[in-house]
């Protein structure tokens, strides 16, 4: 085994298990007199139990697929959102503490406690309510030099379902159905259909053979698409009747169509290459699939019309929601401009890890051409 997946392993892990040391001493100093010592002693058990979970489940999952392990990484995933928000609740509960005692207030430390954690309770909940929640969200693109045909017909932008151990095939059919009743034209994935774990890939994709749209279903892969059963995924894909674009351009009724892999697109010089070589033939619209809102000046030098993009989630979940932003900026999510290039980033229909969104939702985009 290489070094650098070890390192990041135990890079982690160790993060996961700082933070549940640090959930862990604020409760035993918050509620200092109330724990009795075995209180005490199992909440320090669990806890350092749970540090090790999402770690453990992951691994397992990556190597099998069987009821038992699906379930335990979801209590794992589920968990690891928790985490997030008790995590928070903690740092709170330390801010408010440290105030009180800069001001000279009463400081009535299991209150704080009490308050702060129910809140990151309440949050955790509601994130596991929402993410089921697709919102079906409708936009209209004006492409230069769009044929003639295609203005006034529709496309679904449809992306990272993450298929595996949490959207199983229960989500397959829900989203397909979904797709179904939009009745698109065309269909458009920019990628992670599946969540690089260890899974049934036909099966899950299997839902997607029922949806024929007039001209297709296009694919370009993400990075949990590329991970260990790389293999298995494409050719799970292939045989649902979707055809995957790798650094390939297809013209569809006077509509070019690009897709350029996740791995390809993390190297500027094979991205100019790719579209050097593929160059959208000028006066034509083209739509380049790009997993992730990147390598934006390159594209629009290349003449691309439109990039559809996934990937960033829209942080998914708070404070994760902020990092994004600061990373893509306003390319985090839904359509903009870059010069003559637009880009629709869309959040995506499934989750990675916690199956919660809170400061982001599940979606699913319909875009009409005008």
């Amino acid at each position: 085994m290489k070094a650098w997946p070890v390192l990041a392993i135990a890079f982690i892990q160790s993060i996961l298990f700082l933070g549940h040391w640090f959930i862990y001493h604020t409760l035993v100093v918050f509620f200092a007199g109330c724990l009795s010592p075995s209180a005490t002693f199992a909440l320090r058990d669990t806890l350092f139990v749970l540090a090790f979970t999402f770690v453990l489940a992951t691994l397992l999952g990556f190597r099998f697929a069987n009821p038992l392990v699906s379930l335990f990484y979801k209590i794992a995933a589920v968990w690891l959102g928790m985490f997030d928000f008790f995590l928070l609740a903690a740092f709170l509960c330390r801010l408010v503490d440290f105030a009180q005692f800069l001001t000279g207030m009463h400081r009535n430390r299991p209150a704080a406690a009490i308050f702060f954690f129910s809140l990151a309770l309440l949050v955790s909940c509601y994130g596991l309510i929402n993410t089921r929640w697709i919102r079906i969200r409708r936009a209209s693109i004006h492409l230069p030099n769009l044929p003639a045909g295609w203005r006034g017909r529709t496309a679904l932008l449809f992306s990272d379902f993450h298929l595996g151990h949490i959207n199983g095939i229960r989500f397959s059919r829900r989203i397909t159905a979904l797709a179904a009743q939009l009745n698109p034209d065309i269909i458009l994935i920019p990628g992670d259909l599946f969540d690089g774990t260890h899974c049934d890939a036909d099966r899950l994709v299997a839902p997607f053979k029922q949806l024929s749209p007039p001209f297709g279903i296009y694919f370009s892969t993400g990075n949990h698409d590329e991970f260990g059963g790389a293999a298995q995924y494409s050719a799970a894909i292939t045989n649902a009747g979707i055809r995957i674009l790798t650094n390939e351009k297809v013209t569809v009724d006077g509509l070019q169509i690009i897709g350029i892999p996740y791995h390809d697109s993390t190297f500027p010089i094979r991205v100019k290459g790719t579209l050097e070589t593929l160059r959208p033939a000028e006066g034509q619209a083209s739509i380049l699939l790009n997993h992730a809102p990147t390598r934006l000046p390159i594209v629009e030098q290349a003449g691309v019309s439109l990039q559809l993009s996934g990937h960033t989630h829209g942080g998914q979940l708070f404070p994760f929601t902020w990092f994004t932003r600061r990373i893509f900026g306003k390319f985090t999510h839904g359509l903009h401009n870059f010069g003559t290039l637009q880009v629709y980033t869309s959040y995506g229909a499934g989750t990675w890890g916690p199956p919660m969104r809170v400061g982001s939702s599940s979606e699913m985009i319909l875009i009409t051409f005008e």
